[in-house]
């Protein structure tokens, strides 16, 4: 199978490129001074050229906070690049997967997310990614958006990353601990990406193209992952950390607001396709036995 990847050093982008090639599939990975998916033209370009049998939209404007100062650009990137290449595979007859988020929610539910609550997004970075998802939906019909949450991985910067980093420099930490969340190992989502590109022959029969949640279980606050963070890596390594206080949101302004629950049930899913969420632990795990 031909797969393009755009996106490609993002951290589930660059997961995809190392795994895909294991399974036997061709890949065309594509990062943003490769293909800039704003670029309709260029996109079109790209995708008549490529031979694809499946489109992998990894490509995202994420700097949550950035976002609020930089709108038009987060806009372009998360709206109007998956627009085009709905648009193009459309016209190629080539089925697109798509990357979205748990920030097209506002957090007010109690209870976890299910694909069919209505979306509230409190940012602009959670408004530009619905915008994205709305334009993939109205484009094309042969289409998978994928909402996941908390990303971490061996590649790029994240939370574990940034955790880490203070807890080799610091003898305390301040954690948020009244926003709940998955977190997600950027690895099991690009495996997760991989098994539905490779279904989709069973996809189209069943005619089950659509929106699903995809994340690590269980269900946490930043204050739990940074404790567990501390904890598996204290297996491997002395750390001058003492104390990970738990704070409030109010105690940790940014210039987004986050969700407090982002929670996402991931039935759907294993329903429809039979993929089941992974522990976020095990993926901790990996990333912290791994280098970059």
């Amino acid at each position: 199978m031909q797969i393009i990847v755009t996106g490609a050093q993002g951290q589930v982008g660059w997961e995809l490129t190392q795994r895909a090639p294991r399974l036997g599939h061709a890949v065309l990975a594509w990062d943003q001074t490769e293909l800039d998916i704003t670029d309709a033209a260029a996109v079109d370009r790209a995708l008549s050229a490529s031979g694809a049998d499946v489109v992998i939209n990894a490509a995202a404007y994420t700097a949550v906070d950035k976002a609020e100062q930089e709108a038009e650009r987060a806009f372009a990137v998360n709206r109007d690049g998956p627009a085009h290449l709905a648009a193009a595979c459309a016209r190629m007859n080539i089925p697109l997967l798509h990357l979205s988020t748990d920030y097209v929610y506002d957090g007010v539910k109690s209870g976890a997310y299910v694909e069919d609550d209505p979306t509230a997004p409190i940012g602009v970075y959670g408004a530009s990614k619905l915008a994205g998802d709305q334009a993939v939906r109205q484009l094309l019909s042969r289409h998978l958006i994928l909402r996941v949450s908390w990303v971490f991985g061996v590649h790029g910067h994240n939370f574990v990353k940034t955790i880490l980093r203070l807890a080799r420099e610091r003898e305390e930490l301040r954690v948020v601990a009244d926003q709940q969340g998955c977190p997600t190992f950027a690895g099991d989502i690009a495996d997760t990406l991989l098994e539905l590109a490779g279904r989709i022959v069973e996809i189209d029969t069943n005619d089950t193209w659509g929106t699903y949640h995809y994340c690590g279980e269980p269900a946490t606050t930043w204050h739990g992952f940074a404790s567990a963070i501390v904890e598996q890596a204290r297996a491997r390594e002395s750390l001058p950390l003492k104390t990970i206080t738990a704070i409030t949101t109010a105690d940790y302004p940014t210039p987004a607001a986050r969700p407090a629950n982002s929670v996402l049930d991931c039935s759907q899913l294993m329903t429809q396709l039979g993929i089941r969420p992974r522990p976020w632990r095990n993926g901790l795990e990996v990333m912290l036995f791994s280098s970059d």
